[in-house]
This record gives structure tokens, sequence and C-alpha cells, in this order.
């Protein structure tokens, strides 16, 4: 079946309006460039049709189904956006970016979420599992001054308190305020603050590919937590609103 012709029946398809949002954002054609190449044989939005769809089902590149471009070329696209900076650890975790957390529990790797007040995505770090907190912070930290200098102050937990507090005010003129949990309260509290990141977690654990992570690359993990918030967001953003009461029209009278 020729892509342009692709009927779209799948829910991680993208609508006209999120395509119309995500069109710009991605990079010019190769043949478009001063360098030149060769045109692209299969049009940008079944490539984004084809990453969605693994992104949420949780299949592997293999599976995509046949009316789709060929799975080669989805992955190609989307290793070549990734790279350009687009947009608990399986065996296919590579050895050398994989550790062992042994207060937590966990044998891979790690994701470090920095959410803005609304819970949505700042920037996403995957790290292995026996790489501290706090040192991991450091490193996120360090890229979140240099790309978001107007943010000045940043909510962790205890697992980021100690000396990194004064590093990061020291080194980065960042206020690190650690949210605690309130004496002598037992089980599941909620906390200020703390409550938006695992919140956004969770956002990303809808997408089936998040749920466990087989990537080889730590790069590949974060884009697939990126590509899953990508689609919450255009879903977000295009969702159609109900009308104001005030622009109702008004019913006729008997």
């Amino acid at each position: 079946m020729p892509a342009a012709s692709r009927r779209r029946r799948y829910p991680s398809d993208t609508s006209v309006a999120e395509w119309a949002l995500l069109e710009p954002l991605l990079p010019v054609p190769a043949c478009q460039t001063k360098t030149g190449g060769h045109p692209e044989n299969w049009p940008r939005r079944e490539i984004v049709d084809g990453i969605r769809y693994i992104v949420d089902n949780g299949a592997k590149w293999r599976a995509l189904p046949a009316d789709f471009p060929p799975w080669e070329t989805v992955y190609g696209f989307f290793w070549r956006w990734n790279r350009a900076g687009v947009v608990k650890g399986a065996s296919t975790v590579g050895k050398d970016s994989r550790g062992y957390d042994a207060a937590k529990k966990i044998n891979g790797r790690k994701r470090h979420i920095t959410v803005d007040t609304l819970g949505l995505p700042v920037m996403i770090t995957v790290t292995p599992a026996d790489i501290q907190d706090r040192d991991a912070a450091r490193d996120v930290f360090w890229r979140l001054r240099l790309t978001q200098p107007q943010i000045t102050q940043v909510w962790a937990d205890r697992g980021y308190a100690g000396d990194l507090v004064e590093w990061a005010r020291d080194r980065l003129w960042l206020t690190l305020r650690i949210v605690s949990r309130p004496k002598g309260t037992k089980g599941f509290v909620v906390l200020p603050r703390r409550w938006k990141v695992e919140r956004t977690i969770g956002w990303c654990m809808n997408a089936r590919r998040n749920a466990r992570d087989y990537e080889r690359l730590p790069q590949h993990s974060e884009a697939h937590l990126n590509w899953a918030l990508i689609i919450l967001m255009t879903r977000r953003l295009t969702r159609k609103k109900p009308a104001p009461s005030w622009a109702k029209k008004p019913k006729p009278a008997r």
C-alpha cells in the first residue's frame, strides 16, 4: 500500500492539528540543504506515526505493522532525529550503560526528570542505576543552568540533600530546596512539589515502551521518554475545548 494512502487507524496516529504542530519542528530534509542529499522516499507524517506507534504500544521495531514505512526506515529517522536533538533494564541494555542500585533494588538504569510547576518536562537524563542521585544531579543541574538560565530554584526529595545544596548554590547560583516527609507520617504521603514529578513519570509510563527499558543506548531511552511526552503535549494542545456558555446559541423559544 503506498505510504500516502495509508488509512490512519491506530490511536497513536497524528491528527491533522497535531501534525501541523510537529512538522515545523523537524529538521529540514537533506535534499533541501546546501550539502544536498537524496529526496526522502516516505512522507514524514508516516515516519512520525510509526515512531509514535512503537512508543505507545511497546512493540519491537521489527514488529511495526506493514502499513507503515519499513521498520528500518522508521528506526533510522528515530536515530537521526534523536542525534540531532529533535526530539528496570532488560537484557538488551548494554553492560557499559547499566548498573545496580542496592538501595532501590534496581538493575539497569535510572531516569532523572526535571519538570516545571505544571509537571511538563524541562530535562530528561538516563544514567546507569549505580550512579547516586546526587552525582547524577550535578550533571543535570549543569545542563539545566546552561540551557535554562532563567531557572533559579529547584525542589527535590531527600535523595538530593547534603553537599549538593551548597554546590548548586556556590557553583551555579541555583537554590535547591529539599522536600521532606512530615515527621511521624507512615505509608504513602502526597508531598508538595514532588507529586508533580511523580505524576509526570506516570504519564511516561502510560506509553508501554517506557514501562521497561529495552534500549542499548541511554540516549534512545531518553528519546522514548521525550516522544511519550511529545504525544501527551500535542494531544493537549490540539484538544477541542467545549465552547464557553456565552458562546452557545440560545435554545429557540417554544
